[in-house]
């Protein structure tokens, strides 16, 4: 985004349903950066997804993610074979993109809350919030804000979100929002590159 965008609204209604990278399930995306971008090629994207039989999750090399449970009774998680028990809802879970993930549902499907970013270029802060609050956004970053649980309203710019609806925020330092159930905030920004040792 440019510092020209303040806010878009983006409408769960609108949001076409696609096929997991992997063919296992179905996405729909919610935003990614760049805009267009494809399962190859986004700094980062956020989605929802529905899954309903237990299997393998894709596999996205290069890229960390978080899982928040948004519907449903949860997974059982084995990560690179270490177990990961995803059972409480609105508890964004993090896990590296690129480690073989296997998905056990414990009682029937989830619908879960998808956040997955370039590790090496783009930082995310992810946290699911509820109240009045007065978001900040990353110096050169964007903020990304989905209603998961009731309605948000984003004061500054008199939105109103429903169920499952986002709003993105770019060229604002600061975001007003109330949230009387919960919502998930989203911080994007680019990562800092380090410069080797003895450079100049």
């Amino acid at each position: 985004m440019t510092s020209a965008d303040t806010v878009r609204i983006l409408r769960a209604a609108d949001r076409p349903a696609a096929g997991w990278k992997n063919g296992g399930g179905v996405t729909r995306e919610i935003a990614a950066w760049p805009e267009g971008a494809g399962m190859d090629d986004f700094a980062w994207r956020v989605s929802l997804a529905d899954v309903t039989a237990d299997g393998p999750f894709s596999a996205f090399p290069g890229v960390d993610r978080t899982l928040t449970l948004a519907e449903g009774a949860g997974m059982d998680l084995a990560i690179e074979g270490v177990r990961r028990l995803v059972d409480r809802r609105y508890t964004p879970q993090r896990f590296p993109g690129d480690r073989k993930t296997d998905c056990r549902l414990l009682d029937g499907p989830v619908v879960n809350f998808n956040v997955m970013y370039r590790r090496d270029s783009v930082t995310a802060d992810n946290a699911v919030v509820r109240g009045d609050l007065l978001l900040a956004l990353p110096p050169g970053g964007t903020l990304l804000v989905v209603a998961l649980e009731g309605a948000a309203h984003l004061d500054d710019h008199d939105a109103e979100l429903g169920p499952y609806d986002a709003a993105l925020v770019a060229g604002a330092p600061l975001c007003r929002v109330r949230v009387p159930g919960r919502a998930a905030v989203v911080r994007f920004g680019p990562r800092e590159r380090t410069q080797p040792t003895g450079a100049p």
